[in-house]
């Protein structure tokens, strides 16, 4: 059982079928280093290198063909960020525009440690 289990969670790692592989083994890599950083929209707590929805499959195809038409990785990010904004990027950069998905985490850690610190301290003042 556990054995089934591994080979399962294993096989599901990667969805990349094997007619989307470039013939370029460097070619390839680059790809999959894209891809891996390339939220799926479908999904979107995956990236569309482990995503198997058709639209993963789709933005693969083209992170492929961007690389086999010679653009830079910087300019496959800027493609898919001008068509589908900074949230296809799974690590979107620190801007203006983006500043509140970086500190929202940390805002709402110390609220909770706020809520947390005035429970405890009424509940001992009782």
């Amino acid at each position: 059982m556990i054995i089934l289990t591994g080979t399962t969670a294993s096989n599901n790692s990667y969805a990349v079928d094997p007619e989307e592989f470039l013939k370029d083994p460097k070619q390839e890599l680059r790809a999959r280093n894209i891809s891996k950083n390339v939220r799926c929209l479908v999904c979107q707590n995956q990236s569309i290198d482990e995503s198997s929805a058709p639209l993963a499959k789709d933005l693969r195809m083209i992170v492929r063909n961007k690389i086999t038409e010679g653009l830079t990785d910087k300019e496959i990010y800027k493609f898919l960020t001008d068509r589908y904004g900074d949230f296809i990027l799974l690590k979107p950069p620190l801007k203006s525009s983006t500043v509140i998905l970086w500190a929202l985490p940390f805002v709402l850690f110390f609220i909770a440690l706020f809520v947390l610190y005035r429970h405890n301290k009424n509940s001992k003042s009782r």
